[in-house]
């Protein structure tokens, strides 16, 4: 009962800057974390960044001083703002929620958005 779409990915240069956005519909009052997760060919998928419902967050090591999560609760919607992106960003970004009883993310029963690309490229 909770639907998410992202949107905001694209082409960008090395240095240069993006910002996803992910919108959440139906049951929201259940959820009780967001996050994004990345995952490139030859790759493993790989948590980016948190969100709790308390606006608590945490990042992914490879992204700390890069990237920034937000949330604007009057849209329900996420954002992740990437900036000074590298190469290895390049990645299909796909936003998740888990909600009712459960708080932790990457499991089947989680809600996740259908993915936005984001290639980095010179």
């Amino acid at each position: 009962q909770v639907q998410l779409v992202e949107s905001g990915g694209g082409l960008v240069q090395p240095g240069g800057s993006l910002r996803l956005s992910c919108a959440a519909s139906g049951s929201i009052f259940r959820i009780n974390v967001m996050g994004w997760y990345r995952q490139a060919p030859g790759k493993q998928r790989e948590l980016v960044a948190t969100i709790t419902s308390g606006g608590s967050t945490n990042y992914a090591d490879s992204v700390k001083g890069r990237f920034t999560i937000s949330r604007d609760n009057a849209k329900n919607t996420i954002y992740l703002q990437m900036n000074s992106l590298k190469l290895e960003d390049t990645a299909v970004y796909c936003c998740n929620a888990a909600y009712g009883l459960r708080s932790t993310l990457g499991t089947p029963f989680d809600a996740w958005g259908q993915g936005t690309q984001v290639t980095v490229s010179s």
